[in-house]
């Protein structure tokens, strides 16, 4: 399976999806980050914020690209739009995470509408929640047992953020994650909005169990079986 994450800023894709993230490196599945903003405006300057995304990332097994947008100023339109379907080319992704568009921040709901737009051939879209999510109601939701811990120490890298100016509380992250545990019958979970989710269930195995049929499928026999895959 190959997987793009689309954000805004350094520490959104941590925030909406890490322990997703995680889950698909640890079922080998190639894993791109698309970052549209260095997160200029926000403390500790631009260089400062690169540098903790690009420790972030590497903590995620997840290879980085930048946007190239000014922090505050993410255009809808067709510039960014050509930058995520650059970036979906690039990964062969098929499957996209993205922010949710109901924020209060005009750069999520900038990045979610240009997600959108160039993912408009992807199977599998899924929104994400960051503290700025409006009304956020998720459908689907990602097993985070075991990749919790993960998604944590990659918000870490994000010391300017997290330990300096205490503008991410990995306190509350811990919560929310038992919360939509709560939701989805898990101990801790992602939860997600979805555009669009494709699921391919592929062939059945002689005991019953799901096995994949090609990149990309849903897979239980896959995932009990590693030397199927």
């Amino acid at each position: 399976m190959r997987v793009l994450a689309v954000g805004a800023h350094p520490d959104d894709v941590e925030l909406g999806c890490g322990a997703a993230l995680l889950a698909h490196r640890a079922r080998g599945d190639r894993v791109g980050l698309l970052v549209l903003t260095g997160g200029e405006r926000g403390p500790q300057g631009q260089s400062s914020r690169i540098s903790e995304q690009e420790i972030a990332a590497s903590i995620l097994g997840a290879d980085l690209v930048w946007g190239g947008f000014e922090d505050g100023a993410v255009p809808e339109g067709r510039a960014a739009v050509a930058v995520v379907e650059q970036a979906i080319r690039a990964v062969g992704a098929d499957v996209v995470y993205t922010h949710s568009p109901r924020d209060s921040h005009q750069d999520h709901r900038s990045a979610a509408a240009a997600t959108l737009a160039a993912g408009r051939h992807v199977r599998r879209i899924l929104m994400y929640e960051t503290p700025s999510s409006i009304g956020f109601a998720p459908t689907v939701f990602v097993d985070a047992a075991g990749h919790l811990p993960g998604k944590l120490k990659a918000l870490r890298a994000h010391v300017s953020q997290v330990s300096k100016n205490d503008l991410v509380d990995l306190e509350a992250v811990e919560a929310q994650a038992r919360f939509r545990g709560f939701q989805a019958r898990l101990l801790h979970a992602e939860g997600f909005e979805t555009e669009r989710f494709a699921w391919d269930l592929g062939g059945v195995h002689e005991d019953g169990e799901v096995f994949e049929t090609g990149a990309g499928a849903v897979s239980g026999y896959a995932d009990a079986h590693p030397a199927s895959r």
